[in-house]
């Protein structure tokens, strides 16, 4: 696998109307995440057994950055306040996919006196999310 770049892990909104991608963001990060369903028995010899295809799957995101004003991040913050699900993807340098519905569990601003309104961002998947 070869080296990727960071700054082409991008997130995007959207759907079948077409993805925008969140303008600004400086770090974003993945998570998936499964709960381990346990079946250890007197015969596990003392060893945890886990159950294949058992439990809760997710995947959560976080990204952080400078606000812009785009339509995406306007987007973002209209799903934040009205608690809506809603189709993101996300992207990597190599040409890989994951798109699935998710809802934005955290929505922070911040900002200096002179400098840049910043952004920090949580999401959480709701249903499957598809790796292509």
């Amino acid at each position: 696998m070869a080296v990727e770049k960071g700054s082409a892990f991008l997130l995007k909104i959207g759907g079948e109307s077409g993805w925008q991608t969140v303008a600004g963001m400086r770090t974003t990060q993945l998570s998936v995440n499964g709960d381990a369903v346990a079946i250890t028995h007197k015969g596990s010899g003392g060893w945890r057994e886990l159950l294949s295809g058992a439990g809760v799957r997710s995947v959560s995101v976080s990204a952080a950055g400078v606000f812009t004003g785009s339509a995406a991040e306007a987007r973002v913050k209209a799903n934040a306040l009205a608690g809506t699900l809603d189709d993101y993807r996300l992207t990597f340098e190599g040409g890989e996919t994951m798109t699935g519905r998710f809802l934005v569990v955290r929505l922070d601003y911040a900002g200096d006196f002179n400098g840049e309104r910043s952004y920090s961002l949580g999401l959480e998947s709701s249903g499957a999310v598809a790796a292509a």
